[in-house]
């Protein structure tokens, strides 16, 4: 699948979920109804994927989480707050460089209008 009709399937089930539920819950709530929704579409879905970091000579196992891996390909990065701000943009950003991964989302479902909240972010694509 082509990485631009994935992202539109993501999305269309992300748009689901939101429509479903609306905003102001807990972005635990938004990962597993997104995970099933994703599932449900025939994607490959891991959650919450142990991202191993080294530091000098120190490897730490699990050093970030993310909260969905799509396809092996795309990672999503939910939040539900009232407003992103930079640092939840770099923060994929740095989840793509580590695992040399080319296309991100970055989607905040506390907004009223989860069209306006989804970000995609690239690496090196």
């Amino acid at each position: 699948m082509d990485i631009n009709d994935l992202t539109y399937k993501i999305i269309g089930c992300a748009m689901k979920v939101h429509t479903a539920l609306g905003p102001g819950l807990l972005e635990s709530v938004y990962e597993k109804a997104l995970e099933y929704e994703l599932r449900k579409a025939g994607l490959e879905v891991k959650s919450q994927v142990a991202l191993p970091f080294v530091y000098e000579e120190i490897k730490f196992d699990i050093g970030f989480r993310l909260d969905l891996l799509v396809e092996n390909t795309v990672i999503l990065e939910l939040k539900s707050v009232e407003n992103l701000s930079e640092v939840h943009h770099k923060q994929l950003l740095t989840y793509l460089k580590l695992t040399n991964k080319k296309l991100g989302l970055l989607m905040n479902f506390h907004s009223a209008s989860l069209k306006e909240n989804i970000f995609r972010i690239a690496n090196k694509l």
